[in-house]
């Protein structure tokens, strides 16, 4: 009995070492005592909850509570925040304008966006509009000020194909770099009376363009006004370039193990981790060595693999040829003679 007990304490004491190394070896998201997630969104530190969680009030994450799972959205808005990535994105949901007609009324909402320290990624995004009888209109002044739209006709949804959106029931368009706001608008040529009561409304959106399919079923009836998408927007730390920001030691955010890299789409830089590590690379200590020995195996099975800081060695026994690596030339036998074997030795491969 005494024999199986410490076996069992064994096990255990064997079970917490491994628990206490995995939490060790991972990474931190938020700064230390600091909410680092938000029902199913991740918050990493420049953002915050709040005090000196996050790094200004521009990163502000507000977490409600009275949803479940609870809700984060940013700063005090109603906008709700999807992900938030370190790589400088933060996915968000948008509404969807709509304006209806029937014979007597007409019905509509159009949503704007407005935010000055974040620009919408317009590699990531597009304007849509769908409708048989359908002008769209996309414009905004912070940031790049622009005007944008498109047409979309049809004169039955059984003209429409599923999949396109060339202006037969669909359009799309472009958004301009660095945009920072939007508002839509739509109107109607005739009030939607030739396709009524098929098509009674028109909708435009601002979205990733991979986040939605046209389908002639969204022609249909009132449904579509309570959709929701997902834009991708850019953020970045203060409105200065890399070279710039380096000057600056005591605000620089970029901590150790970590490269600096100036925004595409607006001004300001934001941080990446070097390769080999991984982590947010905002924090102190918070790029950590990747251990390429045990999580890609790159070594050949006759070689040693030996992890280094930011990298990793593949050495050959003591009398083998070649690099070590899998996708490289391995480790073989200058007189080809594979039943021999040798001790391993570390050697460069």
């Amino acid at each position: 009995m005494s024999s199986i007990r410490s076996l069992v304490l064994m096990q255990l004491m064997i079970l917490l070492n491994v628990i206490l190394t995995v939490k060790a070896s991972t990474p931190a998201v938020a700064k230390p005592g600091c909410r680092s997630r938000c029902g199913d969104v991740i918050i990493p530190y420049p953002f915050g909850t709040g005090g000196d969680c996050n790094i200004t009030e521009q990163f502000l994450i507000t977490c409600n509570t009275s949803y479940i799972p609870n809700k984060a959205f940013l700063r005090n808005s109603n906008l709700e925040v999807i992900n938030i990535s370190t790589d400088g994105q933060l996915r968000i949901l948008s509404n969807t304008s709509y304006d209806c007609y029937n014979t007597s009324y007409r019905n509509g909402l159009f949503y704007n966006f407005r935010l000055s320290e974040f620009s919408i990624n317009n590699n990531k995004n597009k304007f849509t509009a769908i409708g048989c009888d359908t002008y769209a209109l996309v414009q905004g002044s912070y940031g790049q000020r622009y005007a944008t739209g498109c047409l979309s006709f049809c004169n039955n949804i059984t003209d429409v194909s599923n999949g396109s959106c060339s202006g037969i029931g669909c359009c799309q368009t472009s958004i301009p770099k660095d945009v920072r706001s939007y508002n839509i608008s739509l109107d109607s040529y005739a009030n939607h009376t030739n396709v009524l009561p098929e098509n009674p409304c028109s909708y435009a959106f601002v979205a990733e363009i991979d986040s939605y399919t046209f389908s002639a079923s969204d022609l249909l009836g009132f449904e579509f006004q309570s959709r929701q998408f997902p834009i991708t927007l850019d953020w970045n730390i203060r409105n200065t370039s890399c070279n710039e920001a380096n000057m600056d030691v005591n605000n620089f955010a970029c901590k150790e193990y970590s490269k600096c890299v100036d925004s595409e789409n607006n001004s300001g830089y934001f941080c990446k981790c070097l390769e080999g590590y991984v982590g947010n690379p905002y924090l102190p200590n918070g790029c950590q060595d990747i251990n390429e020995c045990e999580s890609m195996s790159p070594c050949n099975g006759t070689a040693r693999c030996t992890n280094l800081p930011g990298t990793y060695n593949c050495s050959c026994p003591v009398g083998y040829e070649g690099d070590g690596k899998k996708s490289g030339t391995g480790c073989s036998l200058p007189n080809k003679d594979q039943s021999k074997t040798s001790p391993l030795t570390v050697a460069l491969g």
